[in-house]
């Protein structure tokens, strides 16, 4: 279902929207800068870049349902706005620029639902702090894109808006919780586009859908105003937000927008991120981590790391490999990411009841077991005392993280295990089974065995960028993940630029790239 916002009637919008300027077209993939270019230049008008985008939209999201949030006859007056602007010689950074948001975040006069039919009549009073920085930037704000029941999933689809689509494959899971986000971004609607992430919800949909996508160092932007219902001051443990974009560089503009937001905080100190440690891919010193420890490397992952490592071999790039590293030099991942099921599971305590047979399986622990299946399990009702160990846990891997930075610039990985998966929408979410290619053939995996490499700088707060690096044999896009020391996340971002400059970046989905479709 697609919520509309003193939307006129499709007949009206199709009348106005038929006659879009080739102009705009050519821009329907550009990235954000060359659109911002070009609408600074007097090349294309915001109106012009707007209508497109909605023709765009009014053509091609019926199948996606990418964006079911718009807010059409605001867009409008903002566009023209921003031609006023720009006629008088004004710039901002994002001034008459497209685009749409997670969702998840307050957009004054939108519902803000999280997917849950509960908060249907859940209308946001103002901006939240993110939207209302892209606004002041001077973007163009078409709507909110679509998500999982309450971010919690990694397939966009639920009772209030129905099931997102993946544009390379519509029989396939555009990804989550930011699914609607990549698939807007993927499929021409917008070049930027704002998620959050507290397991691969920015980068999964990132790789799943062959865009850019930057999970930002923890804290560094406002997470008020995101989530229902409305009025809450402390944000979710864990929890960042982060751009998605069809450009390396876009990752990088759009975070700009995005700091210093708090007024408590700007009152005293403000973040001023440093300068990225390298430009060229040459002078980067690269740990590569294709293989979860303890586990074997699925042939998307194996078809990931060998692409880019063979990549960078070529370049002469440094390269070093994790398992090279002497044990007292690396965090140990399998500790990491039990407390990181544990926090993330308390950090939601309340909201999503265990199965029964989550509870069943609680019930039969071993007091000593220290899995992170079990972590996970007695997350809800974690004992507070238990919960500040975990926390100490936290801050000592991010000093350790801290040390090994000292010696290498970013950590390569896989983003997940598979690219876009099938649909699977039957059954409880935890006890669903995913196909995943493997040497020896298809295993079945659950689905929190999709999250290792998401989760890994969760706990840390490490930033981590998601870059496409081409398609795999049934041309579907893959990506690989940088993470980078804290608050570095022009690094990481820079890596991605690097390689995109050198290799490539996104790709038209094929059913997209005909004539002005």
């Amino acid at each position: 279902m697609t919520t509309n916002i003193d939307f006129p009637d499709a007949s009206t919008l199709s009348e106005s929207t038929q006659a879009a300027p080739s102009i705009a077209a050519s821009l329907a993939f550009a990235s954000a800068r060359e659109q911002l270019q070009a609408l600074a230049d007097g090349r294309v008008s915001a109106v012009e870049l707007l209508e497109h985008a909605l023709a765009r939209i009014e053509r091609h999201d019926g199948a996606l349902n990418a964006i079911p949030v718009r807010a059409i006859a605001q867009a409008r007056r903002d566009a023209q706005a921003a031609d006023a602007a720009l006629q008088r010689g004004e710039r901002k950074p994002l001034l008459g620029l497209p685009i749409t948001v997670k969702e998840n975040f307050d957009v004054a006069g939108l519902p803000t639902t999280v997917g849950n039919p509960d908060y249907r009549s859940n209308i946001a009073r103002q901006d939240a702090p993110a939207v209302a920085a892209l606004r002041a930037a001077g973007a163009v704000l078409i709507g909110k894109s679509n998500v999982p029941l309450a971010l919690s999933d990694l397939q966009s689809y639920n009772a209030v808006y129905g099931s997102s689509n993946n544009p390379w494959d519509l029989q396939r899971t555009p990804g989550g919780s930011s699914g609607g986000s990549a698939a807007a971004v993927a499929a021409g609607f917008v070049a930027l586009e704002l998620g959050t992430d507290i397991g691969g919800s920015v980068r999964i949909p990132a790789h799943f859908n062959g865009v850019f996508g930057h999970k930002t160092s923890y804290g560094l932007i406002s997470m008020r105003g995101t989530g229902a219902p409305q009025g809450r001051f402390a944000a979710r443990d864990l929890s960042v937000a982060g751009p998605l974009a069809r450009s390396a560089l876009d990752l990088e503009l759009a975070l700009e927008q995005l700091l210093n937001l708090d007024p408590l905080q700007a009152k005293g100190w403000r973040a001023s991120l440093p300068p990225p440690r390298h430009q060229r891919l040459q002078d980067f010193r690269v740990l590569v981590l294709g293989a979860w420890p303890g586990q074997e490397a699925s042939l998307s992952e194996q078809l990931v790391i060998d692409r880019v490592v063979s990549a960078l071999k070529v370049l002469g790039v440094q390269t070093t490999q994790w398992r090279d590293l002497p044990p007292t030099q690396r965090p140990d991942l399998s500790e990491q990411h039990r407390t990181y099921r544990s926090l993330l599971g308390s950090s939601v305590a309340g909201g999503l009841p265990l199965t029964e047979g989550q509870q069943q399986r609680l019930a039969e622990l071993e007091p000593d077991d220290r899995s992170a299946e079990a972590a996970l399990l007695r997350a809800p009702s974690l004992p507070h005392a238990t919960w500040l160990l975990d926390n100490e846990h936290r801050h000592a891997l991010s000093q350790q993280w801290e040390q090994l930075f000292k010696d290498y610039d970013v950590v390569l990985t896989p983003v997940a295990p598979t690219p876009a998966f099938a649909h699977q929408q039957h059954g409880h979410k935890e006890e669903r089974r995913f196909p995943v290619a493997y040497a020896d053939g298809v295993r079945h995996i659950g689905f929190r065995e999709l999250f290792y490499w998401a989760g890994l700088p969760v706990l840390p707060g490490l930033p981590a960028t998601s870059f496409p690096v081409g398609l795999d044999d049934d041309g579907l896009p893959i990506s690989a993940q940088v993470v980078g020391p804290y608050l570095e996340d022009r690094t990481t971002i820079a890596f991605a630029h690097a390689w995109e400059q050198a290799q490539g970046g996104y790709v038209v989905p094929p059913r997209y790239a005909q004539g002005d479709a």
